[in-house]
């Protein structure tokens, strides 16, 4: 398409150059860079795109995100994927806290081999920790409420990507608490990284190599890779100390095979990933009652979310099982599943949250209403 309008361009061009028509070339030019500029969207699955969700991904362009794949879908069938804007059908894009969902669902593989335990003090594990940090756990670890800090500390993002997720964690273990474990929630902080060293310690193997086994190849998930961000040139080969909390490199499609595992109480067709206990745990509330001492700016438009592991509880029943969770990361991707409606969905880009974060929210809440009306249509 990009050779065409160039073809056309220069067509253009040289016959308005040589009949002195100048500012019919200028308006030309515009006209094209306008166009080039205006959403492109092309769609496909089983459903029709809500106008309004349409109008909010292309206000997302608009807000700056040069491109957006929403994805959603239901009992494993894709109900539509649109592509609007600028955005490669099979884009690998880093998705930054996005990435905490899938930590801890690695995490959840070893808790549901009895190898790991969500209540027991993290010391256990890694003996750097001691005094206060010892009885940190890997629950508090991945709700978030560790003591640890936030991300405004940036302890895990300076490290080197060379070291070990074991030396990562001994440099976090030097450091003193900033508050008594369980007892605030500050998202950001370097805990993922002590989980991501008790995983290896007690299993031996490399974190993404235990990723690969057991979630990507699983769930077809060929376009995932983890790095340390910033990478500093570091390639996925090298990096031993993945930024746990931030640094998944994925494909729309990969999440959405992971999302779909959730989705199916941790089961791929036949083939079991986690315990549907294991799922329920991921989605059980864990913050509520608890100071919510920093919150990052893209989450602040939904309210008032708790966290659970690994993920954001946006809503929850009256036994604090989350009903809506998702894991928006800082550089705009947002995946959601709803659990009372069955739809679960992607928002993929690479923008700021803080750009597009309420575009998609309001995006989402189209697309749960619609089909939600739609299934009471069929009820009466």
């Amino acid at each position: 398409m990009h050779s065409r309008f160039a073809s056309r361009l220069c067509a253009c061009a040289l016959a308005l150059y040589l009949s002195g028509c100048v500012g019919v070339l200028v308006h030309v030019v515009k006209h094209i860079q306008k166009k080039a500029t205006e959403p492109a969207e092309s769609v496909t699955g089983t459903g029709a795109v809500p106008a309004a969700v349409r109008a909010a991904l292309e206000d997302a362009v608009k807000h700056g995100a040069p491109g957006v794949t929403a994805i959603v879908m239901r009992h494993g069938a894709v109900l539509f994927r649109v592509d609007v804007g600028t955005i490669a059908h099979d884009a690998p894009l880093p998705v930054a806290s996005a990435t905490k969902w899938m930590t801890a669902a690695l995490v959840m593989s070893v808790v549901d081999e009895g190898r790991l335990s969500l209540d027991a003090p993290v010391s256990n594990y890694l003996p750097a920790f001691k005094g206060p940090a010892s009885e940190v756990t890997l629950r508090e670890l991945l709700a978030q409420t560790s003591g640890e800090g936030s991300i405004e500390d940036g302890v895990d993002i300076r490290q080197d990507p060379r070291i070990t997720l074991a030396q990562s964690a001994a440099q976090i273990a030097s450091r003193p608490l900033v508050d008594a474990p369980g007892t605030v929630f500050k998202y950001g902080g370097p805990g993922f990284q002590v989980a991501g060293a008790a995983v290896e310690a007690v299993t031996g193997k490399r974190w993404a190599q235990l990723f690969d086994d057991r979630i990507a190849r699983p769930l077809g998930m060929a376009h995932t890779s983890w790095l340390h961000l910033p990478a500093h040139g570091v390639s996925p080969a090298e990096t031993l100390n993945p930024l746990l909390q931030g640094g998944v490199v994925t494909t729309a499609d990969d999440y959405m095979r992971f999302l779909g595992m959730l989705v199916e109480d941790g089961k791929v067709g036949n083939r079991r990933i986690l315990s549907a206990r294991a799922v329920d745990e991921m989605e059980a509330l864990q913050t509520l009652g608890k100071p919510m001492a920093y919150v990052p700016p893209g989450a602040r438009s939904r309210g008032d979310a708790q966290y659970a592991l690994g993920n954001w509880c946006e809503t929850w029943d009256t036994e604090h099982r989350c009903t809506l969770v998702s894991s928006p990361g800082a550089f705009g991707s947002f995946p959601w599943i709803d659990r009372q409606s069955g739809l679960y969905g992607i928002f993929f880009t690479r923008d700021r949250a803080t750009h597009v974060a309420d575009d998609f929210i309001r995006a989402r809440r189209i697309i749960i209403g619609t089909y939600a009306a739609k299934d009471q249509a069929r009820i009466s």
